[in-house]
């Protein structure tokens, strides 16, 4: 993936143009908000993804120029996202940079922040409405559907479980609704069997473990996010001893969703068969870049940008830039460019 900052920089400066170009509709208080600090709010830290994305912020900052305060966590609670970002806001933050749990809770959280003048950028999730700068997230559907290309082309028919994300979440829709319709099209001799795990390892464990007793014929499984269950996954089916290598008789054909390096180990091993990666250090990058800019009064536009990506208008009006999410295999998992790979290496 190339990297032209710099040129962004410029179409900045010459005025409306690319996606990420500022047709410099500011507000009152753009030089306040300028010089301000930014907050950062984290939907949880056990997953090894946010982990690593919360590693990359203050690094992506710095790099920047952006002044950051300390991340906040808001431990798979959307109520206490709501009072972390009030909290924020009461810091005299002049910028938010949010990962939201629920697309249609975090609206209030947004509101606060519009009434105080405050921009947002939402990474990861979209909300379902309110006020947001831009939205730095993957295509979540391409997840759902790559998922089910891959665990579709090698199972044919049978049971294929999916352990599904937060449905209040933009994501966990996306992913599920893409892989269910993507199967029903596309491999009528597969069903489906859903796991509501609402990204918590503990609701995973106990919903695989259920339904592989009683479908011990399960041929497969979508993981919608490894860094919350590919640990119960892999507990669970060793335990029935139906954790088989891949290219063995008997081998569940395990597909994921994050590309943290537990996953590539795994895929290395043959544990699990593939994973779409999720760019946390791109998310990273791109939610500082679009909060700065944010916050210095430009707005932004759909179309191509020059990081090789989409910005779109999502049915909500809100703009979303699409950043590149790569499935891995193991005929690229050794790929130096994936995060996953690179994540505490110095460069």
């Amino acid at each position: 993936m190339k990297r032209r900052i710099a040129a962004v920089g410029t179409a900045l400066a010459l005025g409306c143009g690319p996606a990420v170009t500022a047709c410099d509709e500011g507000t009152g208080n753009t030089t306040d908000n300028a010089s301000g600090k930014v907050g950062v709010v984290l939907p949880l830290l056990t997953s090894p993804f946010w982990e690593s994305y919360d590693s990359y912020v203050p690094k992506q900052a710095a790099a920047q120029d952006v002044r950051v305060l300390q991340t906040v966590n808001s431990d798979s609670d959307p109520g206490k996202q709501i009072t972390d970002i009030q909290n924020l806001l009461a810091q005299n933050a002049k910028g938010l940079v949010v990962s939201p749990l629920d697309s249609a809770a975090i609206v209030a959280g947004l509101n606060a922040a519009q009434r105080k003048g405050v921009p947002v950028v939402a990474v990861d999730v979209a909300p379902d409405n309110g006020k947001v700068a831009m939205v730095v997230r993957a295509d979540n559907r391409a997840f759902g559907e790559k998922a089910c290309q891959q665990i579709g082309d090698a199972v044919k028919t049978g049971k294929v479980v999916q352990i599904q994300g937060d449905l209040a979440s933009v994501n966990g829709r996306d992913r599920s609704e893409a892989f269910s319709a993507c199967i029903k099209k596309n491999y009528p001799g597969i069903k489906v069997l859903d796991i509501p795990a609402v990204w918590k390892a503990e609701r995973a464990a106990a919903g695989l473990e259920a339904l592989y007793t009683a479908n011990p014929d399960i041929k497969g499984i979508y993981m919608q996010s490894g860094g919350v269950y590919l640990a119960p996954t892999v507990s669970t089916l060793r335990r029935h001893n139906a954790l088989v290598a891949a290219g063995s008789p008997g081998h569940i054909v395990i597909v994921s969703n994050d590309g943290i390096p537990q996953e590539l180990d795994a895929i290395r091993k043959g544990l699990i068969d593939a994973t779409v990666s999720q760019p946390a250090d791109q998310y990273a990058k791109y939610g500082i870049f679009y909060i700065k800019r944010a916050m210095e009064g430009q707005t932004f536009r759909p179309g191509p940008t020059d990081h090789d990506s989409t910005v779109v208008r999502l049915p909500s009006g809100i703009l979303e830039d699409q950043l590149s999410a790569p499935l891995v295999t193991e005929d690229n998992v050794d790929d130096a460019s994936l995060w996953g790979n690179r994540i505490g290496k110095t460069s």
